[in-house]
């Protein structure tokens, strides 16, 4: 039986209006749209309507545990009697018209009746006693461990101890649970210095779609929000419970037609690119009042605070490590993560979170702590394998699928252009001793018995590509080249200050490495680590994205490593990992006799003769860049090194870059031979005066 607790209203400290929310309990009933498999879709409109009810109806009951405190302390079977008894006959109601429903036009689906009862259970965010020191950490803990579901949140890297030893944190703000008494608590966070390089990818064949194609829609600087879900509640008022980021599309909402999508206005750079990305809001714990602060979906469930407008967003579509991709139908639906992971089990999150300078140490089941000049990071690698048939699913997941570790998709499927959606914010590590009161918690939105978990995480695209934007994405990512309206020189992928560090190596066609060349895992190599990731950083990446995807890891260097932004482009090279890699600013002018050995390229601390950790191919790559055109290049490195009087030979092998030493070589060349053939001109030519006067005598 749940022991009493403290119930913390929203209103304490600013929070959101008369909404309270239950601190210490969590309601956790069966996934029935995941059991859905197979839905008849003459049915589908009416078993879609039907299941937004039964988050409707949780929803309810949660906040009715939050409006009786009173009740609970004095009446051990108030939860099970008033709370999980009546929804259980809600639930019952609802799941039998689903029946019904498809009953109506086939096979009536059997042991929907098993999924009506739920349980209310401690979350662990119950504050502690006065006396209880760790206890809201052990809670958080005993939590994690005692749930089946939750089966991969006791590992988290080892950090158990941690977190407990943090967990006097979660009483800071009413027994905290965040703001609203609901999570996240301390033991939602890591530090990212404390977690291993723990990121791997495809081997690629020489087949593999080598490619990228970067899309570039904003930040939703225009404050699009909403609380549905086109996708899994569509015709639905409120169907996510949760606030939603949009870019892209503008017209997006529970209402929102094919036909609607279709002509609406769009974010995006490229107009051919109406597509809608969203994702939940991530929130500051910190007691300001937004737009649904007394709002279904916002404060009424829990999910109140300051929404924080990412710093950038990257929307890069990837190729397939064993072959070609072919192109994704019009008004594909794919929802990746599970906005339920918390009650459903890991099985289907995906989302991940790391911090700018360590995407090679990705993390789903915790928020990161990052260190002071790195941004946090959130990354979604979307299914890229495609049925062949279908737009969207019952469970909108059939219809889609992961490659396996070798990149292939499962039998039936075939390889589409892959997602890869990078959202970076700039917000500062939670004080977790005070419980965020003196630096606030942050965490995303969530339904309210998901108790914003960062496992709970979940991106969503509908792809509303113009057919002929979309043909030229599948040739530029089968051909191996760099595409896009987000991948020219000027960065283009809405980030503002860093933009300029993401299109250094548009031009050329993206090498990529097939290990990483630095020690992931030391700080101070931070723009190694994000650029040997090269997009492979994040789980599920093939790596392929050095052109377009991890333009991002350049950005992590300017920012963790103080470079500023145009160093951690050292893109322009080929990988990004060499330039971008936590060096000092090179200067525009040197002196003529600087010794070989004093010419770093991009802080590069090489030996003269010695290759840098960029692969010979993207050497290569990088060098023909600076040759050709050093006055286009992003990077700015050709342009700076021809400004360098003297460039000398032995810097050649050395930063791989072969023809610009050998630029500044001949320059030097001809500018001592100049005055010499000019001197035998006339000293030719004073003989010939000569031996005609004395002719002439």
């Amino acid at each position: 039986m749940m022991a009493a607790n403290v119930y913390a209203s929203a209103t304490e400290e600013g929070g959101a209006g008369d909404a309270q929310v239950l601190s210490g309990a969590t309601i956790d009933c069966p996934d029935v749209a995941t059991r859905l498999t197979s839905v008849p879709e003459q049915a589908r409109p009416e078993v879609d309507k039907e299941l937004a009810a039964l988050d409707a109806q949780i929803a309810d009951a949660y906040k009715r545990l939050g409006e009786s405190a009173d009740a609970l302390r004095t009446d051990p079977g108030f939860a099970d009697n008033a709370i999980a008894g009546p929804l259980k006959e809600k639930r019952s109601a609802t799941l039998a018209r689903i029946a019904t429903a498809i009953d109506r036009v086939g096979d009536r689906p059997e042991g929907l009746e098993e999924l009506a009862a739920c349980a209310v259970r401690e979350s662990g965010n119950a504050p502690a006693e006065p006396d209880a020191g760790q206890e809201g950490g052990n809670g958080e803990q005993g939590e994690q461990a005692g749930g089946g579901e939750e089966g991969q949140e006791q590992g988290d890297q080892g950090q158990g101890d941690q977190d407990q030893g943090q967990g006097q944190g979660d009483q800071g703000q009413g027994g905290n649970g965040g703001q609203a008494g609901n999570g996240p608590v301390a033991g939602d966070y890591v530090d990212i210095n404390s977690v291993q390089p723990n990121v791997s990818r495809p081997q690629q064949t020489a087949d593999a779609s080598r490619g990228t194609f970067t899309s570039e829609c904003g930040v939703n600087e225009n404050g699009v929000f909403n609380s549905d879900n086109v996708i899994a509640a569509p015709g639905v008022s409120n169907g996510a419970h949760h606030f939603h980021d949009y870019i892209g599309n503008q017209a997006t909402n529970a209402f929102s037609s094919d036909e609607d999508l279709a002509k609406a206005d769009t974010s995006c750079v490229d107009q051919s690119d109406r597509s809608s990305y969203y994702w939940p809001v991530l929130r500051l714990q910190n007691g300001v009042q937004e737009q649904d602060a007394n709002a279904p979906g916002g404060g009424i469930e829990g999910n109140v605070g300051e929404i924080v407008t990412p710093k950038e967003v990257t929307l890069t579509f990837v190729g397939n490590p064993r072959g070609e991709v072919t192109a994704m139908p019009r008004l594909l639906r794919i929802i990746t993560g599970d906005a339920k992971s918390f009650v459903n089990g890991p099985g289907n999150a995906n989302a991940s979170w790391s911090c700018t300078g360590f995407e090679d140490r990705q993390l789903t089941d915790k928020y990161p702590l990052c260190p002071q000049g790195s941004d946090v990071v959130r990354t979604f690698d979307f299914q890229s394998c495609w049925d062949g048939r279908n737009t969207d699913s019952a469970n909108h997941r059939t219809h889609m699928a992961f490659a396996d570790a070798q990149g292939n998709c499962p039998s039936g499927f075939k390889p589409v252009p892959q997602l890869v959606q990078r959202i970076v914010y700039d917000v500062d590590a939670p004080s977790l001793d005070d419980g965020g009161k003196t630096t606030p918690l942050f965490a995303v939105d969530s339904f309210p018995e998901q108790l914003h978990k960062p496992i709970t995480d979940h991106g969503d695209f509908i792809n509303v590509f113009d057919e002929d934007l979309m043909n030229e994405m599948v040739a530029c990512i089968n051909e191996g080249r760099t595409c896009g309206a987000g991948a020219g020189g000027d960065g283009g992928n809405g980030g503002g200050d860093d933009g300029g560090n993401d299109g250094g190596d548009q031009g050329e066609e993206p090498q990529q490495p097939e290990e990483p060349t630095a020690t992931p895992d030391d700080p101070g190599q931070g723009g190694g680590d994000g650029d040997q990731g090269n997009g492979g950083d994040k789980p599920g990446d093939d790596g392929n994205q050095d052109g377009g995807g991890n333009q991002d890891d350049g950005n992590q260097d300017g920012g963790a490593d103080g470079n500023g932004g145009d160093k951690g482009n050292g893109a322009d090279k080929g990988n990004g990992g060499d330039e971008g890699d936590g060096g000092q600013e090179q200067p525009s002018e040197a002196p003529a006799d600087t010794p070989a050995t004093e010419q770093p390229a991009g802080g590069a601390t090489e030996q003269p003769g010695v290759k840098a950790s960029t692969p010979a191919a993207d050497a290569g790559a990088g060098a023909g860049d600076q040759g050709g055109k050093d006055g286009k290049d992003d990077g700015g490195q050709a342009a700076q090194a021809a400004e360098v009087p003297g460039s000398l030979p032995e810097l050649e092998d050395g930063n791989g870059t072969g023809t610009q030493a050998q630029g500044g070589s001949l320059a030097e060349t001809g500018a001592q031979l100049w005055p010499a053939a000019l001197g035998g001109v006339l000293v030719i030519f004073g003989f010939f005066v000569l031996r005609s006067v004395r002719r002439n005598a």
